[in-house]
């Protein structure tokens, strides 16, 4: 099998799995950090304050601004909801949020919900390139809006957002800001010390961490909080209640250390990677959904006109690709983010997302090529 759906999930690097065996096992720092009463715990707690400290430093933020979660889906839950019911707690009667017609099913589903308790929701078309754009977001933004929420690196499309100047807008007009960064942590730089988001949310498993584990932003100010969705204990501040998983949270932080330092020159890898991929497809027929110039290296989503997707994938069966969001796989749908890109149902059913990693080689992009141009010939005849 030849793995090109990095997107989704990436393999725990060994230096992250080396890190974390030092917090499960018999023999090991693998106690409660918050069993307070003896040494291991003290230890335990030591760990996790080490790895919120080496994230924070990552994301030029204050070690009191990061809470861990379970993942980006749980970091989108608390910040979105919780953000909400602290400003409804405090008399703010705003109800009207806005999010894009883009983002993954963790905020899209979000909105539904809310929706069905009354708020007002706006999702913003994206342009043809599927970039939200500031004047699509001036041209939805009111009075009374709470809350607007944007992905900072499409899952599907790899394609960027201008987050910074979604985020200064939003500040301007008085609502709160919120950004999953799932897919730009570690392959973009985020430094919270410039860009004014209130509140952003990550996750370890597509840094070559652990699944399982993952972080939520939350700016400390005078004007907003958040009020915890999961009660029980009070941990963290009272903003999420549960055992911190010690080996996961510093898997997370040792990953997104590895990711920080090499930043660069691995997204020029992925980048060559991407470019010697699309040339050995020589003269097969495809869209690329997404300007490339506007998209993170490591991702590209290509329409095969007159090819049903699901077809090609089952006529490769030693490619791990995916026809959009691991969320989505098992769906028969066109891709929700593709529709929004103006592509039709055939189209969106034709497409296919391929993504490079830390791991994937020379090699296996020449033999995935291949493979894919051996396909597309003989679903043509």
């Amino acid at each position: 099998m030849i793995y090109l759906d990095y997107a989704a999930t990436t393999p725990a690097d060994p230096r992250v799995v080396e890190k974390m065996l030092a917090y499960l096992g018999v023999g090991t720092c693998f106690a409660n950090p918050a069993s307070r009463s003896h040494m291991l715990g003290w230890q335990a707690e030591a760990a996790v304050e080490a790895a919120r400290k080496t994230i924070a430093k990552s994301l030029h933020c204050d070690v009191r601004e990061l809470v861990w979660t379970s993942g980006a889906t749980e970091s989108n839950n608390l910040a979105i909801k919780g953000a909400l019911e602290y400003l409804r707690g405090k008399g703010d009667e705003r109800r009207h949020i806005i999010t894009s017609k883009t983002e993954h099913k963790a905020v899209l589903d979000v909105f539904e919900y809310l929706a069905g308790l009354g708020y007002q929701t706006t999702f913003i078309d994206p342009d043809e390139d599927g970039v939200i754009s500031v004047e699509r977001l001036a041209a939805a933004i009111q009075p009374d809006t709470a809350l607007v929420s944007a992905m900072h690196v499409n899952n599907e499309t790899g394609v960027v957002n201008p987050i910074m100047e979604l985020a200064q807008f939003t500040k301007s007009h008085g609502a709160l800001f919120h950004a999953d960064c799932a897919q730009s942590a570690g392959k973009l730089r985020i430094n919270l010390s410039e860009l004014p988001a209130d509140m952003i949310s990550l996750c370890a498993h597509k840094i070559y961490g652990p699944k399982g584990v993952g972080a939520l932003f939350v700016r400390r100010s005078t004007e907003f909080g958040v009020r915890e969705q999961i009660h029980g204990g009070g941990h963290e501040r009272g903003m999420r209640s549960g055992t911190l998983p010690v080996h996961q949270i510093v898997g997370f932080a040792e990953a997104l250390q590895l990711c920080t330092e090499d930043m660069q020159a691995e997204q020029e890898r992925v980048a060559g990677y991407r470019a010697r991929f699309l040339q050995m497809l020589g003269g097969a027929t495809y869209r690329i959904n997404g300007n490339p110039e506007k998209t993170v290296p490591g991702i590209v989503n290509l329409s095969f006109p007159g090819v049903d997707g699901q077809m090609l994938l089952t006529a490769l069966p030693n490619l791990g690709v995916s026809s959009g969001s691991a969320c989505n796989s098992a769906s028969m749908k066109p891709s929700h983010v593709l529709k929004a890109m103006g592509l039709g149902d055939e189209e969106a059913l034709s497409s296919l997302r391929f993504s490079f990693g830390r791991f994937t080689t020379d090699d296996e992009v020449l033999d995935a090529a291949s493979q894919l141009r051996n396909a597309l010939s003989k679903l043509a005849q």
